[in-house]
């Protein structure tokens, strides 16, 4: 049946062209088709997935590398239901995404139809606003409200889901309900702080002698205002997983490698649209000390999770930053600089140290490569303007301290591994002037392996490289470990080269030093591309041996829950 102009489905397709939407993720489904055609009738490039949690993952991706909505469109039943891992990430991840779909026709609904259920009750405590629109001429306000919740108007931004039955899509809504106003562009709300809790900040930012920044998700849009506040204010810096690389490596404030120390070393503590999760030790005075903390944040989650601060501001963390700059004006940071001096030092040292080590990893018993080995000659040959997505286990401790780049994405505190497939798609779509490369475990790649066809089949420009070690098959009552040696199982070392060549990719598999350099270079020029690195399942991480591989960032607080244990007791 054709999908006539004026119909819901056409209504959505253009409100979505007018605010800018120039692709969707989706997988086609019968409940769906009325929005599929309106889609391609309005020239909004679909991008086909072979699982609906995948395409979930790249509006999301979409979504954080670009700052704009990233729009997923999933069919009814089982479609939504798989789609509720991806939605589910970009709930904690706190990442604008609109999720559409479909349903039974009114007149069916209740009845034991095909693929009939409530999808609202199942996604409602992880989306921002989720609706069964029934009326077509109610479309355009419901749509209008979605995406500004996703975006965090009136609360903190994340997924949006709207579903409708068949015949409500098929509905002709009259012009005279076709508002401009539901279909017009919405500026952003950008909020100004208060110029007395600003001076508050600045009196004790600049009157402290330890200060340490650190930067999350909602830092992602003040880069240059952030780097200002650094250089004159002379603080130390960490980034996390939610802002690597919106501080270059070489600015002298960034001190990653010295995490542990200055965490517990600050006497100030300035966070920046992030959250006091699990991931900075919930803030607690046994990681941190004594320090004082200034909340910064668009959001109140931002701004007084955990840790209250002695200066909270809610607003623009781009404006607050810039007016923090602008009222201190020539005063003079108290800042001690032999400090952070130190702190840079052992930091650049680590960094050296870290970089020969990688180089230099040794091959395990088995004559198999190191991780690191791997991670070194590519970030060897990506340069300085790439995106890296790391994913994965064991092998995103070793990713996410051996590459970096001025873009990175990661599992995220959802720690939702299988993301990094998806993600790299999506990346390299948006990005195709970007070299987009995809660092994961044979493990995660698993979850999303088969979206290898959808790379191909739209030229989406990425380079996947699989550490392959079989070692997400070990199951810990058939397993031995003597001297970091894992004995007593066999593993499968799948041809992952051979399965991407099998849907037309550029794919070669890696097993020799000599090979390494020589098939990045190859891969890189010949994108998409999948390169099978056959690495040594005795190379166990730093995480790994804690058994906190999973977890990002926490490694150097592998002793947090006994150290809080004895602040409690004392």
């Amino acid at each position: 049946m054709k999908v006539l102009p004026d119909s819901a489905a056409d209504l959505i397709a253009r409100l979505l062209k007018r605010r800018g939407i120039t692709r969707v993720f989706a997988l086609c489904g019968g409940h769906i088709m009325p929005i599929w055609m309106r889609l391609d009738a309005e020239g909004i490039r679909i991008i086909d997935v072979r699982d609906e949690r995948a395409a979930v993952h790249m509006a999301q991706a979409h979504a954080e590398l670009t700052g704009e909505l990233g729009v997923a469109l999933v069919t009814a039943g089982p479609g939504m239901t798989n789609a509720i891992t991806g939605i589910a990430n970009a709930h904690v991840s706190r990442a604008p995404v609109l999720v559409l779909s479909g349903g039974n026709p009114r007149p069916q609904e209740n009845r034991g139809g095909l693929q009939d259920m409530d999808h609202t009750q199942l996604v409602r405590s992880i989306t921002r606003y989720a609706r069964t629109v029934r009326e077509p001429s109610l479309v355009l306000q419901e749509l209008d409200e979605a995406i500004s919740r996703a975006f965090g108007d009136g609360g903190e931004p994340g997924p949006s889901y709207i579903d409708f039955p068949t015949d409500t899509l098929r509905g002709i809504v009259p012009k005279a309900l076709q508002l401009e106003e539901h279909l017009a562009v919405k500026p952003r709300a950008v909020t100004r702080p208060d110029p007395i809790q600003v001076a508050k900040a600045v009196d004790l930012l600049w009157s402290a002698r330890r200060v340490l920044v650190i930067s999350g998700r909602g830092a992602r849009g003040a880069a240059p205002e952030l780097i200002s506040l650094l250089d004159r204010l002379g603080a130390v810096y960490l980034d996390t997983g939610e802002s690597r690389g919106l501080v270059p490596d070489g600015h002298p404030s960034v001190v990653g490698a010295m995490r542990g120390a200055v965490m517990s070393d600050a006497d100030v503590v300035l966070t920046i649209g992030r959250r006091l999760d699990f991931q900075l030790a919930y803030g607690s005075p046994a990681v941190f000390q004594g320090a004082r903390f200034v909340r910064i944040g668009d959001t109140p989650s931002e701004m007084r999770d955990n840790r209250r601060g002695a200066v909270e501001i809610l607003a623009s963390p781009a404006e607050t930053l810039r007016a923090i700059v602008e009222h201190a004006g020539n005063r003079e940071s108290k800042v001690d600089r032999q400090w952070a001096a130190k702190l840079r030092s052992g930091h650049e040292e680590r960094a050296k140290k870290l970089q020969q080590s990688m180089a230099n990893a040794p091959k395990g018993s088995d004559g198999k490569l190191h991780p690191n080995k791997v991670l070194s000659a590519l970030q060897q040959a990506i340069g300085n303007d790439s995106v890296v997505i790391t994913d994965g286990g064991d092998f995103l401790a070793f990713a996410r301290v051996g590459l970096n780049a001025p873009l990175m994405l990661d599992p995220g505190p959802f720690g939702c591994i299988g993301i990094g497939v998806p993600y790299g798609i999506a990346a390299s779509l948006a990005l195709p002037d970007k070299p987009v490369v995809v660092a994961t475990g044979d493990g995660a790649f698993g979850f999303n392996a088969i979206e290898v066809d959808t790379a191909v089949r739209h030229k989406a420009p990425v380079l996947i490289v699989v550490a392959n070690n079989g070692a997400w098959q070990i199951e810990v009552h058939d397993q031995t470990v003597t001297h970091g040696k894992v004995v007593g199982t066999k593993l499968q070392v799948a041809d992952y080269a051979g399965m991407a060549r099998s849907f037309g990719m550029h794919a070669e598999r890696v097993e020799t030093e000599e090979q390494l350099g020589p098939a990045i270079e190859r891969a890189l020029a010949n994108r998409p591309a999948l390169l099978d690195m056959v690495v040594t399942p005795e190379a166990i991480s730093s995480d790994g041996k804690t058994g906190l591989a999973w977890v990002p960032d926490l490694q150097p607080l592998a002793a947090w829950d006994e150290a809080e244990r004895k602040w409690r007791a004392s």
